[in-house]
């Protein structure tokens, strides 16, 4: 086990870290490659264009971190036992990158992800309460900007996120919470939407096209104008609204 502290642009291989309190250490631009991490705490830590490869991080927590153009690259969180994810609790996140990052359960509240960037993630029963996708710019524009390409989003809490515009292709939205969720814009195409919550929602000139929408009541939307959707989708969508649909 190790508890030294690397310096900032250290790269760091093969360690294993146990119980380690690194709070408000600097480890900006540190690399991890292979490394385990159990129950470690980074709370208000630097870790700006920090590198973790390769790694095994059980029960960690980031409050308050800045992890603003970070990556993570094949790494886990999930941890089975006690069902409990890392915590991402008010961090700075713009611009970060996960990669191929199993993220069960993990805790984003009142995070900062403007232009993160999450792509063959799994992200089963995450929450995102108060997460912040967007950014001003200026005294009245407001923009939204994240990507969850390929990834699982299956039981998660998106209720209420702004993720006009924002890349949500291809992933798994099965019984996600997208409740008061704005996704005005935003690409869903080839996802997986059956018994997402919709309650409230925007899907204003939303792409659905190859989405599966099997038993989506759109009625439940706040708005669906301009909704994009294939011609063979529309009989799902009708037969959701309880219409008996029949040929001629």
């Amino acid at each position: 086990m190790s508890d030294v502290r690397p310096s900032p642009g250290q790269t760091v291989r093969d360690r294993a870290f146990d119980a380690v309190d690194w709070d408000g250490a600097d480890l900006a631009d540190v690399a991890f490659e292979n490394c385990v991490f159990l129950d470690c705490r980074f709370g208000n830590a630097i870790l700006g264009g920090a590198r973790f490869s390769a790694c095994r991080l059980t029960r960690v927590g980031f409050t308050h971190a800045d992890l603003r153009e970070a990556v993570f690259d094949n790494c886990n969180f999930a941890d089975p036992a006690t069902q409990k994810g890392a915590r991402f609790a008010f961090a700075r996140l713009d611009e970060s990158r996960f990669v191929n990052v199993d993220l069960t359960h993990a805790r984003f509240d009142s995070a900062d992800l403007y232009a993160a960037s999450f792509r063959d993630c799994n992200l089963l029963g995450a929450g995102f309460p108060r997460t912040r996708f967007d950014r001003a710019f200026g005294r009245t524009v407001m923009r939204s900007a994240v990507s969850f390409v390929d990834c699982n989003l299956s039981l998660a809490d998106l209720s209420g996120a702004g993720l006009a515009g924002c890349d949500l292709s291809r992933s798994r939205l099965r019984e996600t919470d997208l409740s008061g969720a704005d996704l005005e814009g935003a690409d869903l195409t080839g996802t997986d939407l059956f018994q997402a919550v919709i309650d409230g929602a925007k899907f204003v000139k939303a792409d659905l096209r190859g989405a599966e929408v099997s038993g989506l009541d759109i009625r439940r939307l706040a708005t669906y104008r301009d909704l994009k959707i294939a011609v063979d989708q529309q009989y799902r969508l009708l037969d959701a609204m309880g219409l008996d649909i029949r040929p001629q």
